[in-house]
């Protein structure tokens, strides 16, 4: 009953258009800025691209990402051995994908969800200022 239970929620789980991405891009729109979504011809997908400051962004879950040191991401206590699989190839991916993105000479953001949940506001105004800032 267990994996049945399971099966239905992660079958559940979207990955593009989820409420936090489309927060933020909503956030964005207001604030003037034009993008891009889910760009299929650049490494990783990113969910958000601004050419016009030439920028990826990627909004993260925590769980599936698994970010470092964070309360959402945790590994399910069954079948660990696929799920720490499954999060080292996620994990590695991303890191490819940037540096792919890097080499292009796209700056790549990373928004976590953890950040999203605990202080939308704040990471908003920093976002903001990433976006415009040249590295």
């Amino acid at each position: 009953m267990v994996s049945k239970q399971r099966s239905y929620n992660m079958s559940r789980i979207k990955s593009k258009d989820t409420s936090i991405e489309l927060k933020v891009r909503k956030y964005l729109y207001h604030k003037g800025f034009r993008y891009q979504k889910n760009v299929k011809t650049l490494p990783g997908t990113p969910d958000i691209y601004i050419s016009k400051y030439n920028v990826a962004i990627f909004i993260n879950g925590c769980f599936w990402h698994h970010h470092y040191n964070c309360k959402y991401a945790y590994i399910p206590k069954t079948n660990q051995d696929y799920w720490i699989n499954k999060f080292e190839k996620n994990m590695k991916n991303d890191i490819e994908h940037y540096k792919q993105l890097k080499q292009m000479d796209i700056k790549v953001i990373v928004i976590w969800e953890c950040e999203l949940k605990e202080c939308f506001d704040y990471r908003m105004e920093s976002l903001l200022e990433e976006i415009k800032n040249e590295d």
